[in-house]
């Protein structure tokens, strides 16, 4: 198998997943409360990172500014996050999550892990370090290509 069909194995098992995480993601699972995945993964950014400005998430996700701007204005209005300012000194505004937007993403992250744990169940923990290895890799390798690393 070269590369390209590895890929088209690899873009298949991907969208699968994808389809997977968001049948069994905690908006299904529970009513109310439950955030969508644009906040889920900008707060789970804010938590790893630290306050961002606007121009920050642009570069960390490649993102227009528009799509932070409602993005963070809904975060806002959701007390969520809040706006604070640059530790550094700058003019800029930063956000920063909140206790609620913190509580917020736990739950729902226990959630996810939850469903997760439930797969692996059976797994053995040699199969589990490396499939772990493997994914970190395979992140690490595209944070390289794309220059945007997310915090670990």
């Amino acid at each position: 198998m070269d590369a390209r069909q590895a890929g088209g194995c690899i873009e298949r098992e991907l969208l699968i997943l994808t389809r997977h995480m968001e049948m069994a993601s905690p908006r299904r699972v529970r009513s109310g409360g439950a955030l969508d995945r644009s906040a889920y993964v900008l707060l789970s950014r804010l938590e790893a990172q630290g306050p961002m400005s606007v121009p920050d998430l642009v570069e960390a996700f490649g993102l227009a500014p528009s799509t932070f701007t409602r993005q963070t204005t809904a975060l806002l209005r959701e007390g969520l996050v809040e706006r604070t300012l640059d530790p550094n000194g700058s003019i800029a505004r930063k956000f920063r999550i909140t206790d609620e937007g913190r509580a917020r993403l736990h739950a729902d992250r226990d959630a996810i892990v939850a469903g997760l744990a439930d797969v692996l169940g059976d797994w053995p923990a040699d199969r589990l370090r490396r499939f772990i290895a493997d994914l970190e890799q395979f992140n690490t390798d595209i944070e390289q290509r794309t220059g945007r690393p997310w915090p670990r």
